[in-house]
């Protein structure tokens, strides 16, 4: 009998982390990539005058594919930065093949990184006035012993 699968994707977004190769060759791609970015090889208006931080790599299971998340410094637009990276894809992967060693170079994608707004937005939160009310309630109290902690009743 076939066993039904669902639509649901599979790998890493499925719930399993990625293994260990997939981190280590994704940082390994990170490096090189910001190394060939930096140097300004790239013929590209956009990137020439770009700063751009890539901030992670994430692989496919199958180490085919990679997903660089990349943020242009100084409060650029992402939006031109990623479609000039998408245009030197096939340069850029070219020199990441003379600096990585690797059987099959994997194939680039760009995205976004949106995790400093993520961190920013929390940022502001934590200092809305509503939550550092809540948070000075905290500070007030001062603790007491470790005897007046909860503990289990295994022990």
């Amino acid at each position: 009998m076939k066993r039904r699968t669902s639509g649901k994707a599979k790998g890493p977004e499925a719930g399993r982390p990625p293994s260990q190769r997939q981190l280590r060759v994704g940082e390994l791609i990170r490096h090189a990539l910001s190394d060939v970015l930096s140097r300004g090889n790239v013929q590209d208006p956009v990137l020439e005058t770009a700063i751009i931080s890539v901030s992670e790599v994430k692989m496919s299971p199958d180490l085919r594919n990679a997903t660089a998340y990349v943020v242009p410094l100084g409060r650029q637009d992402p939006a031109p930065v990623i479609d000039a990276l998408k245009r030197a894809r096939k340069f850029l992967r070219g020199e990441l093949a003379r600096e990585v060693n690797l059987r099959y170079m994997p194939e680039l994608r760009f995205a976004s990184d949106t995790s400093f707004d993520y961190a920013e937005n929390v940022e502001g939160l934590l200092r809305s006035p509503k939550v550092a009310r809540d948070l000075d309630a905290d500070d007030d109290w001062e603790g007491g012993d470790e005897d007046d902690l909860p503990r289990d009743e295994e022990e």
